[in-house]
């Protein structure tokens, strides 16, 4: 388990502070197959996971929403047959917060 997989989140307002350059640079080789999408101005990060058919990829959906109320934060997440592509970011700041890396690596866990 990565470093980030084993925090939790921490309640975030608005204002809160956006990850740093540095903090990326630390944290994303523990989450190498995200990107970093841009979209509006705002940083996010983005995976696709693939699946052999509708009811696996339902199923893993059904796995993030349950880590996201886990955690008290909530990514996209699109749904397709055989693929499920998940988006984290920060709706209240408008950009990634350390949040965001830490569920993306609790979501990697799911798969592994």
């Amino acid at each position: 388990m990565s470093k980030l997989a084993s925090l939790h989140c921490e309640a975030c307002r608005a204002g809160a502070p956006l990850v740093t350059q540095e903090e990326l640079q630390e944290f994303m080789p523990q989450i190498p197959e995200w990107c970093i999408e841009t979209r509006n101005n705002i940083l996010q990060l983005e995976r696709s996971f693939a699946f052999g058919n509708f009811v696996d990829a339902m199923a893993f959906s059904q796995k993030i929403a349950d880590l996201a109320e886990a955690e008290s934060h909530h990514p996209a997440v699109l749904t397709e047959w055989g693929k499920v592509t998940v988006t984290w970011w920060t709706h209240k700041i408008k950009g990634l917060h350390r949040n965001d890396l830490i569920c993306a690596a609790k979501t990697d866990l799911l798969v592994s």
